[in-house]
């Protein structure tokens, strides 16, 4: 069972889906056939449904050129010092010019 929460998010998940299919001016019948689900399993994954597998929506992802999204869910942690360490690199000196 989940919670009231995570529902509103699946929700939300699928309303996004659903703007992003119709952005495309993309009919349901073609995204389904595209994604390899049936219309009533896309109505389902646009209306949040928790029963969707994960695989389906990396597909649906996929076509929508979203993937990379999917790939920042749980993304390693990005060490502070390796982020200051690859800034210290890059840096250029710049001069100072004197005042006349």
């Amino acid at each position: 069972m989940i919670s009231v929460k995570e529902n509103e998010i699946l929700k939300k998940l699928g309303q996004r889906l659903k703007s992003a299919r119709l952005e495309l001016n993309d009919p349901q019948k073609e995204f389904a056939f595209r994604i390899g689900v049936s219309i009533p399993t896309l109505y389902k994954m646009e209306q949040g449904n928790p029963s969707i597998s994960i695989g389906t929506w990396v597909k649906a992802l996929s076509m929508l050129g979203k993937l990379d999204d999917f790939d920042k869910l749980i993304a390693p942690r990005e060490s502070l010092f390796e982020r200051y360490e690859v800034l210290e690199k890059t840096k250029t000196r710049q001069r100072v010019r004197r005042q006349k």
